[in-house]
């Protein structure tokens, strides 16, 4: 019988190519205490991060600080408690921020960034303001992308953003929110774009542009997805499955025509 060959690699090389949990070694039937030590601590950071405190106040201060005008808005959802156990409040806005919405509605706009807490505000805190500021240049590129409003939302889960679009008129809404921590990635961040929103959109409908952390997607490819998706879908007229990201071959294309009907 001949003798089976070595890995062309072995499997404890892969560490150093990925956060995930291989190659970890093991004590008798169990893993070994640093193994377990540090599983422990990730799952403590994910914990840490789905309960965090959302300070929206420091969010609208930065965001401010950029030039743009900002307004503050929370979902039905009336504390953490609340939004963990019932995510349907989470979808929808109170009814005072709906008003809000509506009085700072002028005309209709291109697209409206909207930065929701999520599951993980300490993903927004580390990671949103840095990536409006390399995606405010892009959509402003050539022949520009004009953004209606930037909207601060507490209490927020993905669909949010639709009701908010609708309220505003937007064409386009982006929301970036904090994403479900996962043991390697407490505070990564996803990008959620949906043309023509409006309470009822299905996930199919919308894009993703997820796993935006310090380890994983950067802000400037990050946002170059972005742009690209915006530019193409409001030339295109749709989002989700209709649209694929091909930001990678493919230039953007100029909004200012659309296809008949």
């Amino acid at each position: 019988m001949s003798d089976k060959s070595a890995p062309a690699r072995p499997t404890p090389d892969l560490r150093s190519f990925t956060p995930a949990r291989v190659a970890l070694g093991r004590s008798g039937a169990s893993l070994p205490t640093t193994a377990l030590l540090d599983f422990t601590l990730d799952h403590a950071r994910a914990r840490d991060a789905v309960h965090a405190a959302f300070d929206a106040r420091r969010l609208l201060a930065d965001l401010s600080a950029l030039g743009l005008a900002v307004t503050e808005v929370r979902s039905q959802a009336v504390d953490r408690r609340d939004y963990l156990r019932r995510p349907d409040l989470g979808r929808r806005l109170e009814p005072g921020s709906a008003e809000l919405l509506e009085r700072a509605a002028s005309a209709p706009c291109q697209i409206a960034i909207v930065i929701g807490d999520g599951l993980s505000a300490a993903a927004v805190h580390a990671h949103a303001v840095a990536l409006v500021r390399r995606l405010l240049p892009l959509l402003a590129a050539d022949d520009g992308v004009a953004i209606g409003q930037i909207v601060v939302a507490s209490g927020a889960r993905v669909a949010l953003g639709d009701e908010i679009g609708a309220i505003l008129g937007a064409r386009m809404v982006v929301m970036l929110i904090g994403e479900r921590p996962g043991l390697s990635a407490p505070d990564s961040l996803g990008a959620y774009l949906t043309f023509a929103p409006k309470p009822g959109r299905s996930d199919a409908e919308r894009n993703c542009v997820s796993n935006i952390h310090r380890a994983g997607l950067s802000y400037d490819e990050a946002a170059v997805k972005i742009a690209w998706l915006v530019r193409e879908g409001l030339a295109r007229q749709v989002s989700g499955v209709a649209l694929k990201d091909e930001s990678a071959d493919r230039a953007p294309r100029r909004i200012g025509t659309f296809p008949p009907g």
